[in-house]
């Protein structure tokens, strides 16, 4: 390496210090879901925003307040896109990732792509069919196949479908695992996954279908599990093995990750993370 490119670098590290970067697992900033911490951020939203980035958080992922306003995101139903980019940047955090419920997508496709844009989203996730416990595996087929009509729609407006699992997915109808059942249903190139480690609890690892489908990820929700108290933990705090699960969503190709625990978690887990190396 010649003395400029080495002063060059030398100097951009300095200047990555300087602005507080930190290399976070898989280079990415470390984000978190704000599902878990919706009742105060719909009653404070400015306020929680500033203790999330306090906190060590660099990027938050949103649930469409339309579609959850049921759900507790009610009370920000009025904010204009373009208003809640502007505060959640003012609080020192970016946002490029969001749930939806199933129907606002299937009933008001282009009204919600016109709000992903606006807050400056490149990810628009499906957090759930929504399918009944009994659903059959057909159902299941057919509501990737709609999935797959709307995410068309979503890549031609130039931003990424995701899919989120829950439990659902990881069970098994005539012998044949759901989300795998998915994964055959699902076009590669319009819906990628972003897969939910608490899964564990249920002898699921992340890493396994990272790399069983590599390149078909697109994010990960972050949670931890302790087996003798049977319940999620702050990250670090558990039995999930950290730094398999990052290398493994390396093979993935995961473009973020998203704490996705109860606020007295949140600090701890930040912490643990700015120090894994893979």
């Amino acid at each position: 390496m010649n003395t400029s490119r080495r002063k060059f670098l030398q100097t951009a590290a300095l200047g990555a210090a300087a602005l507080g970067l930190k290399a976070d697992p898989l280079g990415f900033p470390i984000g978190c879901q704000t599902w878990p911490v919706r009742d105060v951020l719909a009653k404070d939203f400015d306020g929680t925003l500033k203790l999330l980035a306090g906190m060590g958080y660099q990027r938050i992922e949103m649930c469409s307040p339309l579609g959850y306003a049921k759900g507790g995101y009610g009370p920000l139903v009025g904010i204009k896109a373009s208003d809640m980019k502007e505060r959640i940047q003012a609080a020192g955090l970016g946002c490029e990732s969001c749930h939806f419920q199933y129907r606002e997508l299937q009933e008001n496709l282009d009204d919600r792509i016109a709000f992903a844009k606006e807050l400056g989203l490149k990810q628009m996730v499906l957090s759930t069919f929504g399918l009944q416990a009994d659903a059959s595996m057909s159902d299941w087929s057919q509501a990737a196949h709609n999935l797959n009509k709307i995410a068309e729609q979503i890549h031609k407006a130039g931003l990424q479908a995701g899919f989120h699992n829950h439990n659902f997915e990881f069970h098994e109808i005539d012998g044949v695992l759901v989300y795998d059942n998915l994964m055959s249903e699902f076009d590669p190139k319009l819906i990628k996954m972003q897969f939910q480690v608490s899964v564990i609890a249920h002898g699921y690892e992340a890493a396994t279908y990272f790399n069983k489908y590599p390149g078909r990820f697109l994010s990960i929700h972050l949670q931890d599990w302790n087996p003798d108290q049977k319940k999620e933990v702050a990250i670090g705090q558990g039995i999930v093995n950290w730094k398999k699960t990052f290398e493994a969503a390396k093979t993935g190709g995961a473009k973020n990750y998203f704490v996705e625990l109860e606020m007295p978690d949140l600090q701890p887990s930040e912490q643990y993370l700015k120090t894994l190396k893979t």
